[in-house]
C-alpha cells in the first residue's frame, strides 16, 4: 500500500520584508467594566424615580376617586376612603425607607409598614365613625397606582 501525501502550496506566501506580527496589548479593565459605586448609584437613582412616580400616581388616583365617591355615596364614606388612601401612602413611605436600608444597614425587611395597615384596620373596626370597606379600598389605591405604573411601562414604546 502506497500512501502519497500531497503538499499544497501556501496561498498566502510569507514575504521576508513583511513586518513581524506583534501581539496586541490587552485593553485596560477600567474601560470595559463599570465601577461598582457607579452601578449602585445608578440603581438607586432609578429606584428613587420609581418611588416618586408611584407616589405621584397614587396621589393622583386618590384625588380622582375622592370626588366621585363623595358624589355617589357621602362625605363620610369619601373621608373613610381618604383615611385608607393616606394609610397607603404612609405604607409606601415606610416600605421605601426599609428598601433603602436593605443591604446597607439591615439584611431583612421591617414589619413597621405592616403594623400601619393592621393598625388602621383595627381602628376602623373599633371606631364607629369609620367603615372598614371604604378604608380598605382606599388602601388599595396604592396597589392601583402600582398597576397603572406597570401598564404604563409595558405600553411605553422602547
Amino acid at each position: 500500500m502506497a500512501c502519497s501525501l500531497a503538499i499544497k502550496a501556501n496561498p498566502y506566501p510569507v514575504d521576508a520584508s513583511d513586518p513581524p506580527i506583534q501581539p496586541s496589548s490587552p485593553e485596560p479593565e477600567d474601560t470595559t467594566v463599570e465601577s461598582e459605586p457607579t452601578a449602585i448609584s445608578n440603581s438607586m437613582e432609578e429606584y428613587y424615580r420609581l418611588r416618586q412616580e408611584i407616589l405621584i400616581t397614587a396621589l393622583v388616583l386618590m384625588a380622582i376617586a375622592f370626588g366621585p365617591i363623595w358624589w355617589v355615596y357621602s362625605l363620610k364614606i369619601a373621608l373613610n376612603y381618604l383615611v385608607g388612601a393616606c394609610t397607603g401612602v404612609v405604607y409606601l413611605k415606610l416600605l421605601a425607607r426599609n428598601v433603602e436600608r436593605l443591604g446597607t444597614q439591615t439584611n431583612q425587611m421591617g414589619k413597621s409598614q405592616l403594623a400601619v395597615v393592621i393598625g388602621v384596620i383595627i381602628v376602623a373596626l373599633q371606631w364607629k365613625q369609620l367603615e372598614i370597606i371604604p378604608v380598605f379600598l382606599g388602601f388599595l389605591t396604592l396597589k392601583a397606582a402600582i398597576l397603572v405604573y406597570t401598564l404604563k411601562t409595558v405600553a411605553k414604546p422602547q
